[in-house]
Formats: structure tokens, sequence, C-alpha cells
């Protein structure tokens, strides 16, 4: 079905074939005018017709109010979780091509996220667009998170006419960011999928939402039963309990970044601590393509993505490799940051490389006498800490001088348990001069704190290959087992933050045996609780038995151990 409305025209529903015969289905907005035009592309399993609006009014409603400019210039009618607007792309001449994925939305098959074969999916959906009439033959990717993500993955396998990537957001690697932190088991990924994706995928049919445009079923025209369509998915919760060590399962699903050449725009946010700002940073690092940007910002998961800015970026990006525009993107710095300081305030700052070249590796060290912070070693009596309870906060005096944080952060530590195993989770904090925490509005919750860091003990493995001083890596190939009471070295990634600490404020270290919660915020609409850490929790009884995990662990100082916060300092 084709339309012409506000000022584009829509081809509903296009068929999609692919090479095993199953029929993907796409809606495609597009200029009036015939002409061969370039195209953003995205597929995901959100269901192309269910609005954002209606799908996500909390967040949605947020963002407007936030954010006025978003809605303007738009009848908003056509807008879609995580996707572009095409009221704003299309009278600018680019024709935006929206799939959903296998076995989600009005797309046949069996649902497997981020599966080789969904992959594959998108290889050949890149490819039938560049040959469209309407097509310029070039094909750039853009989207928030799922949109992201996968963007990763296809770019490994090279479609011909892949011209550039917007990697918006967007986590990499299905263990270490997705699954399982440090090791220990992440319940976002199961909840999420019951909660975003099993809502409409393909078969839900007349128990699902329609499409305010057109009145279509957004999760397919025919009805299956719940056995059905059980039967039709996989499930993703159960697969990565099933396995806690690092395999195939997580590589088949997790790109080779090796093979990415296209030309890059990565760009995360300092807030998403839990899911995406290591994929963006690290796979920026990792590319070797010779024409790559990394962008940093901070507010909500969407605000960034849809204001004028975020817009006015994108479309240069894009005017420049997928229409030989001269957009002033040959003077994009190769790094921009937004740089963060307490308030939500954000100075924009070019930069040349990541991590910056000027960082002063500064080491923190932890000290019992006082649970202090500073640069001087110190020992003392070993400290203990009920891993259910609060943990143990190590402060650093006010300070006397304004103090830039920008970079990847790590923790060593020497701790023993009661039990043969221990869960560390690290949290670092900034506190103002009447000793509040100073909080942030993070990606997917409205008051996180800096930073965040994780280690299952009998993970603490390294890979010396590919471990860093400031970015221990964690095999996660074998497990060693603790013998209680006896103390093992653990060397913990904090993932990268960015924070200027003013005078008089301080700077905390939080180790505890659970995850890090404050007092949370309540939000009208929200899918899951706030309390600093969003969806991202490590509750899984099955995961974290409590007659393993539920103990006393024991920080210790003893025997010349020293330790340390290893920050990014960055000299003013």
């Amino acid at each position: 079905m084709s339309t012409v409305a506000d000022g584009m025209r829509i081809d509903w529903d296009v068929p999609i074939t692919m090479d095993d015969g199953v029929v993907l289905r796409a809606d495609i907005f597009r200029p009036v005018e015939p002409g061969e035009y370039a195209t953003i592309m995205s597929m995901g399993p959100y269901a192309k017709g269910l609005s954002f609006q209606e799908g996500y009014p909390g967040n949605w409603n947020r963002m407007i109010e936030a954010y006025p400019e978003i809605a303007e210039g738009t009848t908003n009618k056509y807008q879609n979780w995580e996707l572009v607007d095409p009221e704003k792309w299309v009278p600018d001449g680019y024709v935006c091509v929206r799939i959903d994925s296998r076995g989600a939305g009005r797309s046949h098959g069996h649902l497997d996220p981020f599966s080789p074969r969904e992959t594959k999916d998108f290889y050949e959906c890149i490819e039938w667009a560049a040959t469209q009439e309407w097509s310029n033959g070039r094909i750039g990717l853009l989207g928030i998170s799922y949109y992201a993500i996968n963007q990763w993955q296809v770019a490994g396998l090279r479609p011909p006419h892949l011209a550039a990537i917007c990697v918006w957001e967007g986590s990499a690697d299905y263990y270490r960011e997705m699954s399982r932190h440090g090791g220990i088991l992440c319940e976002f990924l199961g909840s999420w999928f019951q909660r975003q994706v099993v809502r409409v995928q393909h078969g839900t049919g007349e128990r699902g939402p329609r499409s305010p445009v057109t009145g279509e079923l957004a999760a397919g025209p025919e009805t299956l039963s719940e056995e059905e369509l059980a039967a039709n998915r996989i499930n993703p919760g159960q697969d990565i309990l099933d396995r806690p060590l690092d395999g195939d399962y997580y590589r088949d699903r997790s790109p080779d970044f090796s093979k990415i050449t296209v030309p890059l725009l990565s760009s995360g946010n300092w807030g998403g601590q839990g899911l995406h700002p290591r994929g963006n940073l690290e796979g920026y690092l990792a590319v070797p393509s010779e024409q790559k940007w990394l962008e940093m910002h901070g507010d909500t998961h969407f605000s960034p993505f849809y204001t004028d800015h975020g817009i006015a970026l994108q479309k240069r990006f894009f005017g420049h490799f997928l229409r030989d525009e001269d957009t002033g993107w040959t003077q994009q710095p190769p790094v921009e940051l937004q740089v963060r300081h307490p308030g939500e305030k954000f100075v924009q700052r070019s930069e040349n490389e990541w991590p910056l070249r000027r960082t002063r590796w500064t080491k923190y060290y932890l000290d019992p006498d006082g649970q202090a912070l500073g640069t001087t070693p110190s020992s003392g009596a070993d400290l203990s800490y009920e891993t259910t309870g609060d943990g143990l906060t190590f402060l650093t005096p006010p300070l006397t001088d304004e103090l830039e944080i920008t970079g990847p952060v790590a923790a060593h530590l020497t701790l023993s348990s009661d039990t043969t195993d221990a869960d560390v989770f690290l949290a670092l904090r900034v506190f103002d001069p009447d000793g509040e925490e100073v909080t942030f509005i993070g990606s997917n919750d409205p008051s996180v704190p800096v930073g965040l860091g994780w280690l299952r003990a009998s993970h603490r493995k390294l890979d010396t290959q590919r471990s860093l001083p400031h970015r221990p890596w964690h095999s996660h190939d074998e497990i060693w087992p603790l013998e209680p009471g006896v103390p093992v070295e653990l060397d913990v990634e904090i993932w990268p933050t960015c924070i200027v600490v003013p005078a008089g404020y301080r700077i905390g270290l939080t180790v505890r045996g659970r995850d890090y919660e404050n007092e949370g915020v309540m939000l009208p609409g929200a899918m899951y609780p706030m309390k600093g850490t969003g969806p991202f929790l490590h509750g899984n009884a099955q995961d974290r038995p409590a007659a393993i995990f539920g103990g006393v662990n024991t920080l210790h100082f003893t025997g010349g151990v020293a330790p340390y916060l290893l920050l990014p300092v960055i000299p003013g």
C-alpha cells in the first residue's frame, strides 16, 4: 500500500524476502518527487507500527516536556521508539526505511534478537534497498540502542552498499555489557525481552496494538496462541543464566570490530552505566576504519538523539558520506565531548583521541583509618562488610581545587570471603559540601552515580594480552573459586565516565556486595524501579545463591597491600 501524506510518499508493509524464504516487512518514507536518494535504514524488534506515544508514553511526555523543540515542525504521527522522525529527514531528501526484524512486528519468522540469522537479514535488507529505484546506492544506519547495537554486527559483514553507520548509545559485547557484568548475571536482558519485545512478537495480532496511522495490527494480522508464540522465540534470560562463562553463544551475538571499515560516528552517554557507553568507546577504539569519530553526551537515552543539536550532528555526518555534501564534517574533531558538571551542566570540548593523551593516571589509595581516599599508600586493620548491607565508602577530603575525571576507571582490591566466592559492586560517587550525593540524569534512570563497576571474584582471571592498567579485561573462561578467608587480588573495571568535581566536594568509592541504590525517583509510567541503576540489576537467586553471596567480605590492608582507585585526572 502506498500513499502520499504530510509531504512524503509512504510505502507500507513492503515485503523483503530473505534467502530462506522468510518475508520481512518494511515501511518506507520517501520524497514525493521521483529520484535517487540517500537512505537511512533501521531494523529491529519493537514493531514499526507501534507509536512512541502509545508504546512508551512516560518517556515521550518527559522528553517533550524537557525539549519542546522535538515536537515542533512535525505532525509527530510517525514517531517510533528510538528511531528518526521521517518528517524531519524526508524533506531534506532522505529515504527512511524501517524494518521489523524476523519474528517481530509484521515480519514472519523465529524471534531471536542479535542472532547471526538476524544479522544476515540486515545485510540482505541493505543490499535490497540499494537496488531500489528510489535509492542512490548508499545506505546509512541510524537509531538508538537496539538499532545501534545491530549496526556493529552487520557492519562486520561488510555489505557492499553500506556507506556509513551512526551507532547511538549501542553496546557491543553481548557477555560483558548486556548479559553478565564482571561475570555476574544482569537481569536486564530477560526483563527487557518480556517487557518490550514479546508484547509485539509477530502473531500477537489482536492482543497487540494497532498503528495509529494505518489502523493495522502492529504485531501482524494473525493471532496465535501463547503456546505457539513461545515455541517461536528464544528465551534470552534463561540462555544467559545457563551460560555463566563466555563462549560461542556470546561471541555469535557480538561484533568482530576488526572487520568494520565503514565510516563510523560512535555516540555514547556518560550516564548509560550498565549497558551502552562501554561499547561505544571500545568500538571506537577497536574498529580499523580510517574515518571514525566519537561523540559523548549526557541526559536521557532519547533526548540528545531527537534534539535539534543531535539531528544536526547526524545530518552533517550522513550528508557528507551518503551525498557528498559540504556539511563541514571534514572539520569535525575526532572526539567531541560534552564535559559533565554537577547540576546537569555540559560544556562541549573537542579532543584528538580517547583516552585523552594528557590524562594523569592517578592512584587514590583506600585508607582503612577513617575510610579515606588519598594519594599516599596507607595500611591498617582489615575491614569487613556484610554483603547484604551498604558496604564501605571511602572518601577524599574536600577538594581544594576543581578536579576533572574523564576516561576509563579501575580499582585494585585485595579481598576475601567467608565462602567460596564473592560479588563485588563498586560505585564511583561525588558528594557536595553538605555530604549529599550528587547524582545525574542517566540514560535509563534519572539519578545515577558517576560510575559503576562489577566483578565476581571467581572470574578474576585476566587476559594479559588485552588488559590495560586503566581497563582490566577478564577472560571469563574459567572459574577460580575462593578459599574461605584467603585473600585474593582483584582488578575491577569501572566503566568510563566524565565529571568535573568542584572545589569543596568529595570523591567517594563504595565497595559493597549488592547493587548500588539511592532513594530513587518515582516517574509516571516508568517501566521499572528508579533507584540509581535503572533496570540493570543483579539479584537473580539462581545466579547469586545466598549461601555463597550473602555472607561477609573483607578488604585487606595489611602485609604491604595497598588497595587503590585509578582515576583519569585531566589537568586544567
